[in-house]
């Protein structure tokens, strides 16, 4: 498990880390054009804070940490060990503070919950999680299903859970493959994502208003799907202005993109 480094109760970023969201500023200018609404509340800031997103393309975590970056906050994620492990990339990403998770590995996530929970509960700021835990395989890209590990954790470390909803991120690089066993299945990748600054694509992140999960006994059985079903409706609702005009089916179409689920979220009327 990669924990929280002490000097994390600091309001100030590892200087690598800032490093990176700066030049991660640079990189979703130059492909697109990101557009940011809704706020942290003040009250909020500088203390233990989990925020929940909705997983819509290979690009979306840069944009996130763009949108985060234009309101002033140096967001660290939770991040599936084989990213930690990367070379170059993955010494970088644990020097900062990131969060690890290994969901095939039963004994080691239950481990890794327990250490996620004490970083949380001390960390000053946010912690970004993908509760669907993978990019959606829904045709109309809305959330998943998605698992309750982020309400969980939320519950159990007592800290308040902001809800993220994001769009257009998906317009910049194709979904491309599960896994990747050799250079041919990076060319959608490469070809997509060098085109993606001639085509502009809109990018929308909304920071919605903290989940109130106040009638949710953390001790009662449920009490995690319950919290989780009330993190994914906020993110839901915060989603659908973003993508008027295309709330049936996304507008762009990524070939590569599997589409065989169903989202339990998609609003049911309108359509």
């Amino acid at each position: 498990m990669v924990a929280l480094h002490s000097d994390n109760t600091s309001r100030r970023a590892p200087a690598i880390w800032r490093t990176m969201l700066n030049i991660d500023r640079g990189l979703v200018n130059l492909v697109g054009r990101l557009t940011v609404s809704g706020r942290i509340p003040a009250g909020l800031r500088g203390r233990p804070l989990l925020m929940t997103a909705n997983h819509i393309g290979v690009f979306d975590a840069f944009v996130l940490m763009a949108a985060c970056k234009r309101i002033g906050i140096n967001p660290r994620f939770m991040l599936a060990g084989g990213i930690l492990d990367a070379p170059v990339i993955g010494p970088a990403l644990r020097v900062s503070g990131h969060l690890r998770v290994d969901r095939k590995v039963a004994a080691t996530a239950v481990g890794q919950f327990t250490e996620a929970v004490e970083a949380l509960k001390t960390t000053r700021e946010p912690i970004v999680v993908y509760p669907e835990g993978r990019i959606s395989h829904d045709p109309g890209l809305w959330p998943e299903r998605g698992k309750t590990g982020a309400a969980r954790l939320a519950l159990a470390a007592g800290v308040p859970v902001i809800p993220i909803s994001q769009w257009g991120a998906h317009e910049a690089v194709y979904w491309g493959t599960e896994t990747v066993n050799g250079p041919a299945d990076l060319v959608p990748l490469a070809r997509s994502g060098l085109s993606a600054p001639l085509r502009r694509p809109k990018f929308r992140v909304h920071f919605g208003d903290p989940v109130d999960l106040s009638d949710v006994e953390p001790e009662r059985p449920g009490a995690g799907v319950r919290a989780h079903a009330k993190i994914m409706q906020a993110i839901t609702d915060g989603l659908i202005p973003l993508r008027a005009g295309e709330l049936d089916r996304p507008r762009f179409h990524d070939p590569t993109r599997p589409t065989d689920t169903v989202s339990p979220w998609k609003p049911k009327s309108g359509f």
